[in-house]
């Protein structure tokens, strides 16, 4: 793993499997399908638009990513996946509402041509939508079957080489961690049982796994992130991560808050809201898959702060997150942080932000770099969770006992610097004092 000479190439076609096919995933679809066509560039992309520095910095080696890395390319990809709407792609965009209906328009032929296959879906995790277009198989292991045999016949009929998953479906209700989540014996138990702890996204996630497709979480559901899918992706050599896109709100909390750690610039408190208006928003108006997202959106500022460490500056800091569905918005969330701050000799200060954002135009270039990068990932022979990828995450996957890291600074060097290794190119630790012995 120290050098290109084992990452086998990107040769054929990548199918990227999407369970649900709603604003994010048709954002994602359509803006890949106009950008292979000059009809938009693929801004947000580190694997299209990305540089990196390889060796110092008087070395001036700046390649492109997509250039420096074997990664697949963008006209090398075959869309597909699951939604509980019978809409294709192209209608299900136009509904969403994301994209510019003539753009959109000048894409029907190839959208409209990517239709849902029926989904696995369970109301008691997703309580706020429902839809037809969904398996009605006995058990969740035969459930688990089915989306199996989706997979394989995806492959064979689009003549891809190699596919991944990206979860791209709805928040699911708070589930706990249960002793059916422990080893693949139990799990695999559980699905005959039809146990009620057990998801429609870890039946996702276990389907993807037994057929050697690699899976990544967009979303703060449990998901892949337990013992037994886990133990199951090292042992099959699949690579796994997660969870929940870092988009919106909690992006911001990952670039501000590292900031003012770094200048020791206390905290009383941060008050977060949203308001938005798309389906997504629709689901967490749910308390059961609020607090799902809320346990995600929460843990960001612990990890970045350590009030433990730095009990004087933020160890009383008072941190609330709100969302509310507002369908006027749709795919538009709007956000405002109070953020109540001191400073030398404990004199108060604030910082307010109002960041109006589009949800899956942000989430757009997140699917399609873990889409990417998680292909790599196999190619190269990494299994299992893929903490690297901790960069576009809102919860990073990590291995037990092992805190993750959420400052968005350091996930970035994290993430360049696995690729420099990968590519047998020295690491960077920016001392750089070399620059200056060299003067001496």
């Amino acid at each position: 793993m120290n050098s290109n000479q084992n990452i086998k190439k990107p040769e054929g076609k990548l199918g990227i499997l999407t369970p649900g096919m709603g604003a994010v995933s048709t954002t994602f679809i359509a803006g890949v399908v106009a950008a292979t066509k000059g009809l938009g560039k693929p801004i947000g992309s580190i694997s299209q638009m990305g540089k990196i520095r390889l060796g110092k910095r008087t070395d001036n080696r700046n390649p492109d990513v997509k250039d420096f890395m074997p990664l697949a390319s963008m006209d090398d990809m075959i869309f597909g996946g699951w939604d509980i709407f019978y809409e294709n792609t192209y209608d299900a965009a136009m509904r969403a509402g994301v994209l510019d209906k003539g753009l959109l328009y000048s894409l029907k032929d190839e959208l409209s041509a990517i239709k849902p296959m029926s989904a696995v879906f369970d109301h008691k995790f997703v309580k706020n939508i429902d839809g037809e277009n969904i398996k009605n198989e006995k058990t969740k292991m035969d459930s688990a079957i089915a989306l199996m045999t989706d997979i394989k016949n995806f492959k064979v009929e689009n003549n891809c080489d190699r596919l991944v998953m990206i979860w791209c479906a709805s928040t699911e209700v708070f589930t706990e961690f249960s002793e059916v989540h422990l080893s693949i014996d139990k799990f695999e138990k559980a699905l005959e049982e039809n146990h009620p702890s057990i998801a429609p996204s870890m039946v996702y996630a276990y389907a993807a796994i037994k057929s050697g497709v690699p899976f990544a979480n967009g979303a703060p559901n449990l998901t892949v992130d337990i013992p037994a899918l886990i133990e199951l992706a090292k042992r099959l050599n699949v690579p796994i991560a997660g969870k929940d896109f870092k988009t919106g709100q909690t992006l911001m909390k990952t670039i501000l808050a590292p900031g003012l750690k770094t200048r020791l610039i206390g905290i009383d408190g941060w008050f977060s809201t949203n308001i938005l208006g798309n389906r997504d928003g629709e689901v967490l108006d749910d308390a059961g898959a609020f607090k799902t997202k809320e346990v995600s959106k929460l843990s960001v500022l612990d990890s970045i702060l350590e009030p433990d460490k730095y009990p004087e500056l933020y160890k009383d800091m008072y941190h609330k997150v709100r969302i509310n569905y507002y369908p006027p918005k749709g795919d538009d969330k709007e956000s405002w942080d109070n953020i109540d701050i001191f400073g030398w000799l404990g004199y108060k200060m604030q910082i307010k932000i109002n960041f109006l954002c589009k949800d899956s135009i942000l989430a757009a270039p997140v699917v399609l770099d873990l889409a990417i990068f998680m292909d790599l990932a196999q190619r190269v022979g990494m299994k299992g969770i893929q903490e690297w990828l901790s960069f576009y995450f809102k919860s990073p996957q990590t291995k037990e006992g092992l805190e993750p890291i959420h400052d968005i600074f350091l996930q970035k060097i994290k993430f360049e610097n696995t690729l420099r290794h990968l590519m047998g190119e020295t690491l960077i630790n920016y001392l750089g004092l070399d620059y200056y012995e060299e003067d001496k």
